[in-house]
């Protein structure tokens, strides 16, 4: 009886010390979250723009940045928490641009929209106005401040590579990053902040999965591609170990002809033509190359940092497909009652957000951090946004077609930068809460 009344004492002890420790540990999350600590960064003058190598500047080219007071904090505040920053209006923003055409060579030229006579700039006159707070513009000192020692990739297609070119302009009044490239591949590109000890990569992936493209032709003369819905991209999820933040973005290339594989075996196709082969719909392809690819994340053992999301990036066309004569011609934003997401963008952004809850689920079971940067209804108010016919010089013999896809630059897509910058600022409380969570539900 006294052996098993000194046990009986034993256990209790530990009982207490356990819940005792599981008490302080909520109190200290809780904290963590309830509290804000502002991280303070100075703002030091914004520094002249040297010329580059890639572009030349004059002086009458150089923005004149906002001032900002030497006391500004990175903080946020619960109404930022609580607030969708990604539901609202774009109001009119007369200090924008904070680059330009002239002044940033990140710019690729199908995008460079101004070189190539569009008429109007009231298109780079705006800001989005989230419906229940403010979303600051993007200061490029803040983010290099919070990014310092860090790496980012953008993985996807070309409007992925199309927001890193807006970042590296928005940041341009900061820091120019050197090329560090390990390969001449224009697809696989790494940039390098010095000052910061940031570096940032792009990493082409369309499809997101494994892909070839067996004929160049195909039914709409835009190639027939092999996708292996069920196979990782090894391109990009081999080396996704050594970066803090991913931003995974894709969609727009589901529309090409294309075979269906799974292990290792046809199982169907979008419109290739073929005999004896079941077509699907474009969605059919990217449910299961979006499923794919959280699963190569998740995949890696070794990789501890922040997947992004970037939603949809709706299209614009108007009177005609994009290889009919469609094109986008408007010069200003729509309100949001004057506009709906519907058809092709519609699956696809509904498909998006399905999948990510069902990976953001299992991701935070295994203590990882699935984020979702949801811009589809802010850029699908910016019918204005597009390039159109100004990718090129009108007397070119091009096969381009009117580009309602991809983003000006000056130009919306910009936006994006702020929405990056919100996140990351969010990112310690998101984690706080995620880790309280699990612990609460652990036991």
């Amino acid at each position: 009886m006294k052996q098993a009344n000194l046990h009986g004492k034993n256990n209790q002890a530990t009982t207490t010390n356990k819940t005792t420790s599981k008490i302080l540990l909520l109190v200290t999350l809780t904290l963590i979250i309830f509290t804000i600590i502002p991280l303070y960064f100075p703002f030091h003058k914004f520094p002249s723009l040297s010329p580059s190598t890639h572009s030349s500047t004059s002086p009458e080219d150089i923005i004149s940045p906002v001032n900002h007071p030497q006391d500004t904090l990175i903080a946020i505040d619960d109404n930022h928490h609580k607030c969708d920053v990604f539901s609202g209006e774009w109001v009119p923003n007369p200090n924008a641009p904070y680059y330009l055409n002239t002044t940033c060579w990140a710019i690729h030229e199908h995008q460079n929209c101004q070189k190539y006579g569009r008429p109007d700039s009231d298109f780079m006159k705006w800001r989005w106005k989230p419906d229940g707070c403010d979303l600051p513009i993007f200061n490029p000192y803040q983010f290099l401040e919070i990014v310092r020692d860090k790496s980012l990739a953008f993985i996807g297609d070309s409007v992925g590579r199309n927001q890193m070119q807006s970042l590296i302009c928005m940041l341009s009044r900061v820091e120019y990053p050197i090329d560090v490239s390990t390969t001449k591949d224009e697809d696989f590109k790494r940039w390098f902040y010095v000052s910061y000890n940031f570096t940032m990569a792009t990493y082409w992936s369309p499809f997101l999965v494994k892909a070839t493209q067996p004929e160049i032709d195909g039914p709409t003369h835009s190639g027939l591609f092999s996708l292996y819905l069920d196979e990782f991209d090894e391109k990009w999820t081999n080396h996704i170990d050594e970066f803090n933040y991913l931003i995974l973005n894709g969609g727009h290339w589901f529309s090409r002809p294309a075979l269906y594989y799974e292990k290792r075996k046809v199982v169907g196709c979008k419109f290739c033509q073929k005999e004896n082969i079941t077509d699907y719909p474009m969605t059919y392809g990217y449910r299961r190359a979006i499923r794919t690819a959280f699963k190569g994340i998740m995949s890696r053992k070794n990789f501890k940092g922040v997947t992004m999301l970037r939603s949809f990036a709706p299209t614009h066309f108007e009177g005609g497909e994009w290889n009919n004569g469609g094109d986008c011609q408007r010069k200003k934003p729509s309100k949001s009652n004057e506009i709906r997401l519907e058809g092709t963008n519609l699956e696809l952004y509904l498909i998006q957000m399905e999948e990510f809850k069902k990976a953001q689920k299992k991701a935070v079971e295994n203590g990882l951090k699935f984020r979702v940067m949801d811009i589809t209804q802010s850029l699908l108010l910016r019918p204005d946004g597009h390039p159109s016919r100004y990718g090129h010089w009108p007397n070119e013999n091009v096969t381009l077609y009117n580009d309602c896809v991809h983003w000006c630059l000056p130009g919306p897509i910009d936006t994006l930068s702020d929405f990056l910058l919100h996140m990351v600022k969010m990112e310690g409380r998101w984690s706080a809460e995620e880790k309280l969570s699990r612990f609460t539900k652990g036991g």
